[in-house]
């Protein structure tokens, strides 16, 4: 039985050890790190300042940014830029990615939407050298951390969004000492029955993700 690089369920064979982000941009282009890519339309890496003050880290790619091959392009991404203007943080001024860098989905039918589903830990650990590599190029001053897998993959297992949300942490991510400021992931918001008081909190979030700027 042949194995391929997916078998291993790490991107770090296809990572350069050199280069700025368009080398990475380009090698994670070819990622074969885990099966995910397959059914992908194409791998959707980060967008943003090469050297941004903060960096936002969702989950994976929905379905417009698999088919535009950027991050935060779809409903979610545009809530997002809204709420962060909002509370102080030029969207222009940020570096954007998420922790799996592949769309991965379910559909009902054949045809039909194609519907989201969460990354695995196996999955999200097979992405994480990518991560790293962002980290290292664009060295942040403070890491956005949106939703529980974005939080799961920087900071392990027994991440729970709700309880340390709006909150100033320090942790050591990726062998680097970062200050991360963990809220809900913009989708969420969408989901919500209560949009406007899920938005105000999300601004509310990103408010102290500012100050921790400034």
């Amino acid at each position: 039985m042949t194995t391929t690089p997916e078998d291993a369920y790490t991107a770090e064979p296809f990572v350069p050890e050199h280069g700025g982000l368009t080398a990475l941009r380009e090698a994670a282009a070819d990622c074969r790190g885990c099966p995910l890519h397959r059914d992908a339309t194409q791998t959707v890496f980060g967008a943003g300042a090469a050297h941004a003050r903060v960096m936002l880290v969702g989950e994976q790619p929905g379905d417009q940014e698999d088919r535009q091959g950027k991050p935060f392009v779809g409903p979610a991404g545009k809530l997002l830029d809204r709420a962060l203007a909002e509370a102080g943080i030029d969207p222009g001024e940020a570096y954007v990615t998420n922790a799996v860098k592949h769309f991965k989905f379910t559909r009902a039918e054949p045809r039909k939407r194609r519907i989201h589903k969460a990354p695995s830990l196996r999955e999200m650990t097979a992405c994480g050298p990518w991560l790293a590599a962002e980290l290292a190029v664009v060295e942040p001053g403070l890491i956005v951390v949106l939703g529980a897998t974005a939080g799961k993959a920087l900071l392990g297992s027994s991440f729970r969004v709700t309880q340390v949300r709006g909150t100033v942490l320090e942790e050591e991510i990726h062998g680097r000492r970062e200050r991360l400021v963990p809220t809900v992931h913009p989708s969420s918001v969408l989901r919500s029955d209560d949009r406007e008081a899920a938005y105000q909190g999300l601004v509310s979030d990103l408010k102290v993700a500012a100050r921790a700027l400034s």
